[in-house]
């Protein structure tokens, strides 16, 4: 197995663990456990607990960044790009429940550099959607709502998932990508 797959399926199992346990709580015996791995071959990946975490992040952060801008490029039309946004978003989450959870609820326990990269790319993903929004709200003749509230009100929307999807209540995540879409669409346009 070439050490780029292995390395991927170490961090999936980093973050089963990270999911199941919390980072704190965590430890690399578990995550060796849980690799069926010995702990020097686990080092042989990474330094760190923290570096795992560390690679979890940039690893989800990077597939949503480069899906998302490949996608934006198949239209101009800010109401489809919310939309093209919206469904990349949830359909990595539900394809990803695990290291979605772990993204949300992890990111503070980084620190220093790891921290300021990860801040970064989290930055770059909300800029996208903010310049999304802004031209949606400029395209209505403004609405009261800022820009930065209704990203960060899409993302609560959307990062919460994990507690409540239900497929078989809720459809496939491009279905819910389209209720969620339309629901935030009309609200943006409302104003």
């Amino acid at each position: 197995m070439k050490k780029d797959e292995r390395l991927g399926q170490i961090l999936k199992h980093a973050a089963q663990v990270f999911y199941d346990k919390g980072y704190d709580r965590a430890s690399i015996r578990d995550i060796a456990r849980q690799a069926d791995m010995s702990l020097a071959g686990l080092y042989y990946y990474f330094r760190s607990k923290e570096e795992l975490l560390f690679l979890i992040q940039k690893h989800v952060f990077t597939e949503l960044l480069d899906a998302v801008r490949g996608e934006l490029e198949s239209t101009t039309d800010p109401v489809g790009q919310l939309e093209i946004f919206i469904r990349n978003h949830l359909r990595y989450f539900i394809g990803n429940l695990v290291e979605m959870k772990v993204l949300s609820h992890e990111f503070e326990c980084l620190k220093g550099d790891y921290h300021d990269s990860i801040a970064g790319l989290r930055r770059d993903y909300y800029e996208v959607a903010e310049g999304i929004v802004a031209k949606i709200t400029e395209a209505g003749g403004g609405t009261e709502v800022k820009p930065r509230v209704a990203v960060l009100g899409m993302f609560g929307m959307m990062n919460w998932l994990y507690t409540w999807y239900r497929p078989e209540l809720d459809g496939t995540a491009d279905d819910l990508a389209a209720q969620m879409s339309v629901l935030y669409q009309k609200g943006l346009a409302a104003g």
